[in-house]
């Protein structure tokens, strides 16, 4: 159902399992990594304190793969990129069938930002959720304080023809228990259809 691997110009993005990702490298990233207390800032996670929410967050990747819930993969840079075959950090979708709706998500390590991957990838993965899977709607959002986030997916939702649809309140539970605002951009099918005709 869901693409085994996808290469872009500069990516190479292969499903979030154990099988396809080592669970030390992942640890280290995922719990010390430099810059880890900026890329979780504005994300529903903390970093890692033991391999074992490493190795459930790789699972996790997996069984929901497998029950057609959501497609996610890690992000490798390809050959001639800095850092290429290291682990960029992680994206894909989930999917509600019955709303025809994809929503994007994805975290890159701090050595990885202002590359531009993340459209990148995104423009791929919009791509799947349109021709592959015939989704009418792809959404996207960002923590209203993530500028960072806020740049990138402003800049590739236009490029793809989608739009800014609001501020929705209360919508973000971080794993302290706050909730959270969040900012919502959507991308149809028709309208990406006619931004990259």
């Amino acid at each position: 159902m869901f693409p085994e691997t996808i290469e872009t110009e500069r990516l190479r993005l292969e499903p979030r399992r154990p099988e396809t990702v080592d669970l030390d490298a992942c640890y280290r990233i995922c719990s010390s990594d430099p810059g880890i207390d900026e890329v979780t800032e504005y994300v529903t996670w903390d970093p890692h304190e033991t391999k074992k929410e490493t190795l459930e967050f790789l699972e996790r990747g997996r069984e929901r793969w497998e029950d057609r819930e959501a497609a996610s993969y890690v992000i490798r840079p390809r050959e001639g990129e800095d850092g290429a075959g290291e682990i960029a950090g992680f994206g894909g979708f989930s999917v509600d069938w019955d709303r025809r709706t994809a929503e994007l998500g994805t975290w890159l390590r701090k050595r990885f930002w202002g590359q531009g991957y993340s459209g990148e990838r995104a423009a791929v993965l919009v791509e799947v959720a349109f021709d592959d899977l015939d989704l009418e709607v792809v959404a996207v959002s960002h923590h209203p304080d993530n500028d960072n986030s806020r740049r990138a997916i402003e800049k590739y939702v236009d490029r793809l023809g989608g739009r800014r649809e609001g501020r929705l309140r209360n919508t973000l539970t971080f794993l302290d228990g706050s909730v959270h605002d969040e900012v919502r951009y959507t991308i149809s099918q028709s309208e990406w259809r006619e931004a990259t005709s």
